[in-house]
């Protein structure tokens, strides 16, 4: 878009006649004139209303679309609807608006210098069209209710002549990869690829996580489909369940290292992107995330805290795609942060040792384990709860005592006592 050219007063008659009976605009607010832009090939493909709020920044969304089902935004001379997509060469007549005048710029909001310069270091990869930044935990992605600023609002107040877009987002407590476009066609194109990233097919974006779990994982590889719904709000904040009529979600978790039966470091591959997805898709399969507060183990995460976890354990280390714009694989990771790497030190460092009131060992829930597998049914006129007598007239079996066993060579048989001091296994 760019090119702007004035409509002739013969051409726009009435517009101007209803700008007289409208009256001078209000004290703040100024009146722009008739334009007609050119879409360029930044804006091809985009919806109308989109190209429109950008055209129109301190016009309310409201106002727009009253202009469009008036009949008075023009799209090539004819009445055209919001949700119509433009194409380069499409010519745009924009009437005449009453804008409101932005605020004094001493009154607006600012971002932290500190924040700039935090988010300008987490660059790990940049070129024409994209940023992508290794977001540090803590951060939002984006401001909002009770968040002045987040990683876009400092990105463009250090960078104030680009045009910055998040083509995802990550929790606010999760670190690690994030994607910024630096064009809006950049934007559509990535959009476009996320929205055909189906579950199950290769290709498209390929996400990967690390995170750490309750126990000791024993379903190996293994993806789990289960649909996500959003059910409620609990204090402002959206709570996810698996639900059958939720939205498709897949997840395809695989083992990284096992710290004994206490904890499980896993990759995790995000098959789609839905809302604490990989949280959620954890604690069903019966091993919640370190260090979260909505869906995991209170105790668990009080016994990590003894690691030195104060966070959530969750990290977006990787992601690669092929981009359909230059026909070229884009590829980053980002490694743990120090305060999670000082955990999985921490606790591969303790060995086999479980501390002081650890909590069981996370066993995977049945649904997940026996998935696949036929049920087991016992031996026809067997009750399964009662273990079969021993044929009558039977000599009763000797018990086994360890002092009866014979010792391995060299070693000497430790003599019985009343009672063993080491407790049952667990």
């Amino acid at each position: 878009m760019g090119e702007i050219s004035r409509g002739g007063a013969g051409n726009d008659q009435s517009t101007a006649a209803g700008e007289r009976a409208a009256g001078t605009p209000p004290q703040g607010h100024s009146r722009t004139a008739v334009r007609h832009e050119t879409v360029t090939s930044e804006d091809a493909g985009s919806r109308l209303d989109k190209v429109l709020a950008r055209l129109l920044p301190n016009v309310p969304r409201t106002r727009i679309f009253r202009l469009l089902r008036k009949g008075e935004v023009r799209l090539n001379g004819k009445r055209a609807s919001g949700e119509m997509r433009v194409a380069e060469g499409d010519v745009l007549r924009i009437p005449p608006v009453s804008i409101e005048a932005p605020p004094p710029a001493e009154g607006s909001p600012r971002v932290a210098p500190k924040l700039s310069s935090q988010i300008e270091s987490a660059i790990i990869h940049q070129d024409e069209r994209l940023l992508v930044i290794d977001k540090p935990a803590g951060i939002a992605v984006h401001g909002g209710s009770g968040v002045s600023a987040g990683v876009i609002e400092a990105l463009r107040a250090s960078r104030p002549d680009e045009t910055l877009e998040l083509v995802h987002r990550l929790d606010r407590d999760t670190s690690g990869c994030l994607l910024i476009a630096r064009r809006r066609s950049t934007l559509r194109s990535l959009h476009a690829l996320l929205r055909e990233d189906t579950a199950g097919e290769e290709g498209g974006f390929d996400k990967r996580y690390l995170v750490l779990v309750r126990g000791k994982w024993e379903l190996g590889k293994k993806r789990i489909d289960a649909p996500l719904a959003t059910h409620t709000r609990v204090g402002g904040e959206r709570t996810v369940k698996v639900a059958a009529n939720g939205k498709q979600a897949a997840s395809e978790f695989s083992v990284v290292q096992f710290f004994g039966n206490l904890a499980t470091l896993l990759e995790v591959r995000l098959l789609t992107g839905r809302t604490h997805q990989i949280r959620v898709h954890a604690a069903y399969a019966g091993h919640p995330v370190a260090g979260d507060e909505k869906y995991g183990d209170a105790d668990f995460n009080r016994q990590m805290q003894g690691f030195a976890l104060r966070r959530l354990f969750l990290h977006a280390h990787s992601v690669s795609f092929e981009d359909p714009d230059r026909q070229v694989t884009v590829s980053v990771s980002a490694p743990l942060p120090p305060e999670l790497h000082a955990v999985v030190d921490a606790l591969a460092g303790a060995g086999k040792t479980r501390p002081a009131g650890a909590t069981r060992p996370g066993v995977a829930s049945q649904r997940l384990v026996s998935a696949g597998r036929p049920p087991v049914r016992p031996a026809p006129g067997r009750p399964p709860s009662v273990r079969p007598q021993r044929p009558g007239g039977a000599a009763p079996r000797k018990a086994r005592s360890a002092a009866g066993r014979q010792a391995p060579s060299g070693r000497a048989t430790r003599p019985s006592g009343k009672g063993s001091r080491r407790g049952p296994r667990t």
